[in-house]
Parts: C-alpha cells; structure tokens; sequence
C-alpha cells in the first residue's frame, strides 16, 4: 500500500506529535501523526492517522512495526486478513481503554467537593 518515507521525532516524549511521511502507491505524499506503537500476536504495530486537513475521513493506517538495526523505524504492509484482524481487535481495545480514562478523569474533575 506504501512506503515509509521518513519519521520526525518532534518532541515524542515532550508530548508533541510524532509525524511519518507515507508515500502511497500513487506516489502521493501523505503526512501522519503517530498515534500509538503497540503489540500484538507477539509483534509489534504502529497506529497513523492523516494530520488534519489531509483526509476527511477518520482512517487510522496499521503497519507492521520494527527499527533496523541503526534505530530507524521500518514500517511493512499488514499481508494476511488474520493478521490484520488481530492487529485492529488490538487497536480497538486500546481506543476502548482511552475512552474509558478520559470518561473516568472528567467524572473525578467533575464531582463537586465542599
């Protein structure tokens, strides 16, 4: 589907964004923020989603997850439907697992406290 192109660490541990450029098959540029690197099935995933204004549409992308052996993040097609499945069950458990601590930080935020 790509390629990895290239990742700019922009404070990843300062809480800035992570950015990766992907080039599609059509040989456009499509820029992505990095939302998470995670494992599954006993491999690593990594998590992008178009920066703003570059793809109305939501979509997250999944990869394959590795570094090479200088530290540079090698990102591969996902190429079976099991895989792939796993990959998103896993996703979707870590969105589940968000969604339920930003619920539980705004009810402690909320509760009032004479």
């Amino acid at each position: 589907m790509s390629d990895y192109d290239e990742v700019k660490h922009e404070g990843l541990f300062d809480g800035g964004d992570t950015t990766v450029t992907l080039t599609l098959d059509d040989g456009e540029l499509l820029e992505c923020v990095v939302l998470t690197i995670f494992e599954a099935g006993g491999k690593e995933y990594i998590a992008l989603m178009p920066e703003s204004g570059e793809d109305e549409d939501g979509n997250v992308f999944l990869y394959r997850y590795a570094e090479t052996e200088d530290g540079q993040p090698d990102l591969t097609n996902i190429e079976s439907d099991e895989e792939y499945e796993i990959v998103s069950d896993a996703f979707d458990e870590i969105l589940d697992e968000e969604e339920f601590k930003e619920l539980m930080e705004g009810e402690e935020g909320g509760e009032n406290e004479d």
